[in-house]
């Protein structure tokens, strides 16, 4: 039997070249792989950034909403303290003007009306600017939970 060389070489070639392509392609679909993985990985942070970004503007503006309408309540518990202070407005009491233990004629205008001693109006203030403030925080937190927390 007589096998010349270059009846090995072309069929050696041949196989030679059909294992590096299986190789680079082998190579290439892990490439691929790798590159969707990134890709899709790339797609995903995209998304949660965005998503972030939203919902941060979102609590800017709930922030903001919610800011503004507790610094309007104390204004306007300001001007009201304000006000009773300086006599324009006054506070009604649903109260008993006490007799010191007389009995009461009737067309006595002299007695003075009922009153809040000065501390006590200024504790009005005070638990009135509180009850506003956790109100408006209460408000608030609801609002967060309802729009954010929620979704």
């Amino acid at each position: 039997m007589n096998i010349s060389l270059k009846s090995l070489i072309v069929p050696g070639v041949i196989l030679l070249l059909a294992v590096v392509s299986w190789l680079s392609y082998s190579s290439y679909k892990g490439e691929k792989k790798r590159a969707d993985d990134a890709e899709q990985s790339l797609l995903l942070a995209n998304a949660t950034i965005t998503d972030m970004q939203s919902r941060q503007r979102d609590v800017a503006a709930l922030d903001a909403k919610y800011t503004g309408e507790l610094q309007d309540a104390k204004a306007t518990i300001d001007q009201l303290e304000r006000d009773v202070a300086t006599g324009k407005r006054r506070l009604q009491l649903n109260a008993k003007c006490a007799t010191n233990g007389t009995t009461d004629t009737t067309g006595m205008d002299d007695g003075s009306g009922p009153r809040l001693t000065d501390s006590a109006e200024r504790d009005y203030f005070t638990l009135r600017e509180r009850i506003e403030i956790v109100t408006k925080q209460l408000t608030g937190l609801q609002a967060y939970v309802r729009e954010q927390c929620l979704k």
